[in-house]
């Protein structure tokens, strides 16, 4: 993983920057709040739902794809995800295929 971006770097700042141990002594009535990280109430939390985890992503299959280079270099030009993003642009070419497929039957 790419050590500027990502849990990674994250945690690694975090393991290295936190006193946990005072952290954890420290008692609510001396925890600072700010903008930020307002105070909460119990009703602010009445409508929250619970989650065990992030939803599992659906697989992905590996393959080795010719794209011509002008159209590799303008999606990495894009940004971090490229990958992601040209996946979401086959699935909009296939959704529209499908769905133009299903009105002419």
């Amino acid at each position: 993983m790419n050590k500027e971006h990502g849990r990674s770097a994250t945690a690694k700042g975090a393991e290295e920057n936190t006193d946990w141990e005072k952290l954890r002594a420290l008692p609510d009535s001396e925890v600072l709040f700010t903008d930020d990280a307002p105070a909460t109430l119990p009703e602010d939390w009445a409508d929250a739902l619970a989650h065990t985890g992030l939803p599992v992503p659906p697989r992905k299959t590996q393959i080795a794809l010719r794209v011509d280079d002008d159209v590799l270099e303008w999606f990495k030009a894009q940004g971090v995800g490229y990958q992601t993003r040209m996946n979401a642009v086959l699935r909009a070419f296939r959704d529209a295929h499908v769905r133009s497929a299903g009105a002419q039957q």
